[in-house]
């Protein structure tokens, strides 16, 4: 099993950085792809950022492209969100995913492929 404990959520202005944490404690050891998907109120889950085992092949939804970075430090088992230029529309519960996989470079915005997941931590951006 995988714990996966998200932090750095919290409540910023308009236009304000927040930068998430998602540390993996368990069974970690396996090669894995890691994502954030948030959920806002009355939205369903929706996908936000993906990162490959090695770090090096990463995706983005458009609606963060260019905004937020994703980035994993696997010696810490931690993997982050770097959230610049936040909106009201950023508001949300974010969520960290792990899935194991056999590509080093495989990523995936698909949830339903993810093994762990974890509580969530909430955003707010306020105008």
């Amino acid at each position: 099993q995988v714990q996966l404990v998200e932090s750095g959520g919290g409540l910023v202005k308009a236009g304000n950085s927040l930068r998430l944490s998602c540390r993996a404690s368990g069974r970690t050891l396996r090669r894995s792809a890691m994502a954030w998907f948030r959920q806002a109120p009355g939205k369903e889950r929706e996908f936000v950022a993906a990162i490959s085992w090695s770090g090096g092949s990463t995706d983005y939804s458009d609606s963060v492209k260019g905004r937020f970075t994703i980035s994993r430090a696997n010696g810490k088992n931690t993997v982050y969100l770097q959230m610049n230029d936040l909106t009201p529309e950023d508001t949300a519960v974010y969520y960290c995913a792990l899935e194991y996989v056999s590509s080093e470079d495989y990523y995936s915005d698909y949830s339903g492929g993810y093994d762990f997941w974890g509580q969530g931590t909430q955003v707010t951006v306020s105008s």
